[in-house]
């Protein structure tokens, strides 16, 4: 996030958990999380994601920053809070490898229907991916 201490006032609250990391490709997917009120840990802000056709590698991204703060701060679990593309994907995965060597447990958000949503007006991508989470309801 900007600002003008070494760390964002969302960072800086100290009320926040310490042990749960969230990465997200920009600052306005920060905000997007934070004001959903469900997420009270931390963020890492890559700035973009990865992307070899355009130049844009981990170093570009600031991974070896993150990988320190996974060596460092006793993160406990990262949520993985990239976008549904190939780019965010790739990202995300490589993001889990590196949380993965350090033993760190590595989430991804869900992606499927929007609240409200209607199933006919979804992409197939989206209902796939929508399909391959589904989580159980009631009793089995």
């Amino acid at each position: 996030m900007f600002a003008e201490q070494a760390l964002c006032p969302v960072c800086a609250d100290k009320k926040r958990d310490m042990k749960i990391l969230c990465v997200v490709e920009t600052p306005a997917d920060v905000i997007a999380v934070d004001e959903s009120g469900s997420f009270r840990g931390r963020y890492f802000v890559l700035m973009g994601r990865l992307s070899p056709l355009d130049g844009i590698g981990p170093e570009e991204l600031g991974l070896d920053l993150l990988d320190k703060r996974l060596a460092e701060e006793g993160i406990d679990e990262l949520i993985l809070a990239t976008s549904a593309t190939v780019e965010g994907e790739a990202t995300a995965s490589y993001i889990a490898s590196l949380a993965a060597k350090r033993g760190i447990r590595a989430t991804r958000i869900a992606h499927g229907v929007p609240m409200g949503g209607e199933l006919e007006y979804v992409d197939s991508s989206t209902l796939m991916l929508a399909i391959s989470a589904r989580t159980s309801i009631g009793s089995d």
